[in-house]
């Protein structure tokens, strides 16, 4: 199975892969999966995001793990969670858009019209301060809201569908609703339904069945059910442009070299200077997350120089054989 990433590149160079190093990103093993996987994690109301990402590490027995994108204790839903190296790929899921599902009460009943206007109001960029508990500093900033729409309305229960960018305080969108109205509005719940193209339908989990899975492979060996949660991190940059290197490149970039334009085979087409790209073996495993400082036509055309700025080294050194030489060390 090829990724959605990784298909229609354009060939910069050709060669052939290694079978005895890596592993073909959608092949791994279990244990494989608890260092360079991810769960899309039905998040419940109560505990923090920290706290439930502890105890994912204590139910998986893994020593690592992070989550993408804080959900406070009241709100559930999709929170992401990498495992292992894993972690260091969601910050790609801080990118994308997120989406809610909120419920709140208006103080009045309005028009329908006047709340149809206010809420068009309150789509497009707009002004927000943290909170005053917020982990974050409190200094006004501008976040995009895409989209505002009424799933359902009881009087002055109001169900949203708010499409925004990563970082809007949503409890904010309703307080403001409230003072444009001048009777104001409260939050009363709020779920996650989306973060970057993942959505509840996308393969959600919640921590019981979790519990179930490990056991069951712990216990019987049967490691269906827990494949079908860890998927591979792979998944998780399908957003961003991509480039394929050459196996003897892997070592040396896992080891914080730069990638220069005789290790790459495949680039995304359209490639321009300051885009960020996800780095991939023959094999589809990530190895890092890149900043281009050439663009497509700069990096056929030419044999030598750096192409890649390297900004977060995901593989583990070693897990491909070293294919270059140290500066030697010169004894005055």
């Amino acid at each position: 199975m090829t990724l959605k990433q990784l298909q229609n590149l354009r060939v910069v160079d050709q060669d052939i892969t290694n079978d005895v190093y890596g592993t073909y990103y959608d092949k791994r093993s279990i244990e494989q999966l608890l260092e360079y996987g991810f769960i899309l994690l039905d998040k419940p109301n109560g505990p923090t995001s920290h706290e439930t990402v502890s105890w994912v590490k204590k139910i998986l027995h893994v020593p690592k793990a992070g989550h993408s994108g804080t959900l406070d204790p009241q709100v559930s839903g999709l929170l992401p969670i990498g495992l292992g190296e894993a972690t260091k790929a969601l910050i790609v899921l801080l990118l994308g858009p997120k989406e809610y599902h909120a419920l709140g009460r208006l103080h009045t009943l309005p028009p329908k019209e006047k709340l149809s206007d206010v809420l068009k109001q309150l789509t497009g960029k707009i002004f927000q301060k943290p909170p005053q508990r917020s982990a974050v500093s409190r200094q006004t900033r501008i976040r995009h809201v895409y989209e505002i729409e009424v799933i359902e309305q009881k009087e002055r229960l109001l169900l949203l569908r708010i499409l925004c960018e990563a970082g809007t305080y949503v409890r904010k969108i309703f307080y403001d609703m409230g003072e444009i109205l001048s009777e104001g509005a409260t939050m009363i719940e709020l779920r996650r339904t989306r973060v970057g193209h993942f959505n509840e339908e996308s393969n959600l989990v919640k921590m019981h069945d979790l519990v179930d899975a490990y056991a069951l492979w712990k216990e019987n060996g049967d490691d269906t059910k827990l494949r079908r949660i860890m998927m591979p991190i792979e998944l998780t940059l399908s957003e961003i442009k991509s480039v394929v290197i050459r196996d003897s490149a892997v070592d040396a970039l896992c080891h914080g070299a730069q990638l220069a334009i005789p290790g790459i085979l495949e680039i995304s087409p359209g490639l321009k200077r300051g885009d960020f790209v996800a780095i991939y073996t023959q094999k589809g495993e990530v190895v890092a997350l890149a900043e281009a400082t050439l663009t497509e036509d700069e990096i056929v055309e030419n044999t030598k120089g750096f192409a890649f700025k390297i900004k977060r080294i995901i593989m583990a050194p070693n897990t491909y054989p070293k294919s270059w030489r140290s500066k030697p060390v010169v004894n005055n």
